[in-house]
């Protein structure tokens, strides 16, 4: 097949871009050139897709048989590429968000769960990520004359994290010492390695699959203590885990997600974080790697390349990730106080 990839220079649209690849796909990118390098073997436009010129020049460089939009995250700019490739490629491929469903982290939710009343055509101004990513599916939809693909991960991990959660865990623990490991080590996750998202989303770019599929992993395949044992095993560090409760931590203004990376305390508005319903893309063959490969592959990535230059500017909405080792040292100092 001829795919184009809108992206494909980091994270996921670069796993893409290299399984395309090695599957024998003949596979074009369409990015700025700013953020990642271009993968070998890949043919490569350089352009802005917020650039109706550049969007043009692109279109005549087709056809292709199918597209992966792998960086779309406001609806008027999908909408102008749906517009500029419409008669130009087969299929149009769109990786989404699961916080594309507006009852998502507080309930369960799957591919008939409501999602966010985001129009097609909405500007930056007009929401926040979550918001902005179902109105970008909709654009799609709406907008597409050929066969449409929508996937939806949830949390995403693996080499070439261009976030910054996992490797942050990898690197502070490979610095050894205490570490403030919080709440609950048996609690249950689930999350999907960009390499088997990827995976999934060719297998029906393939088969020319239309429709909706939530792909956030395989439920409970991994746990809090589990997944943050793989890291001490994977750097060889001598780190000692330190479990810390939720309500200690949240009563200090500890912030969940970002100052930990995936600490979701259960409060109400995180009760289901780790509970999609991924049913229907694992009934239509989404398999989903050990977590320990993962996290094992994400090291000897981060040890081969070193510290790639986007992670440490990397910032959330509350702020960079990971917590100041100041404030991780006084938080252990004084829970060790209270046992």
């Amino acid at each position: 097949m001829d795919i184009l990839v809108i992206g494909g220079s980091v994270f996921v649209g670069r796993t893409i871009v290299e399984t395309a690849l090695a599957r024998g796909h003949a596979v074009t990118t369409f990015n700025r050139g700013r953020t990642g390098t271009d993968v070998p073997g890949a043919a490569t436009v350089r352009g802005d897709r917020e650039n109706k010129a550049d969007l043009e020049r692109l279109a005549s460089a087709g056809p292709w048989d199918a597209v992966v939009d792998v960086c779309g995250f406001t609806p008027r700019v999908v909408g102008d590429s749906v517009r500029a490739l419409n008669g130009r490629v087969a299929t149009y491929a769109f990786v989404s968000s699961i916080s594309a469903y507006q009852d998502w982290p507080a309930s369960p939710v799957d591919e008939q769960s409501p999602r966010f009343a985001c129009a097609p055509d909405a500007d930056e101004t007009d929401g926040d990520y979550g918001i902005l990513k179902a109105g970008c599916e909709r654009a799609v939809e709406s907008g597409f004359d050929g066969r449409v693909l929508v996937v939806q991960p949830g949390l995403i991990l693996g080499p070439y994290e261009n976030v910054g959660r996992l490797p942050w865990w990898l690197r502070r623990i490979a610095a050894g010492g205490r570490v403030l490991a919080p709440g609950d080590p048996d609690r249950p996750m689930q999350v999907i390695d960009a390499r088997d998202l990827a995976a999934f989303m060719l297998d029906h770019v393939e088969a020319g699959t239309e429709g909706r599929f939530l792909a956030s992993g395989s439920p409970a395949n991994t746990t809090m203590g589990a997944w943050l044992g793989d890291c001490v095993a994977a750097t060889g560090s001598d780190a000692e885990l330190v479990w810390v409760d939720d309500d200690f931590l949240l009563e200090r203004g500890v912030e969940p997600w970002t100052e930990l990376p995936l600490w979701a305390p259960p409060t109400d508005e995180m009760a289901a974080l780790w509970q999609p319903d991924s049913a229907k893309a694992l009934a239509a063959g989404l398999t989903t790697r050990p977590v320990t490969d993962t996290v094992a592959d994400t090291w000897a990535w981060l040890e081969s390349a070193g510290v790639p230059e986007y992670l440490p500017i990397y910032r959330g909405p509350a702020g960079p990730q990971g917590i100041a080792a100041e404030k991780e040292q006084a938080l252990l100092e004084e829970w060790a106080a209270t046992r």
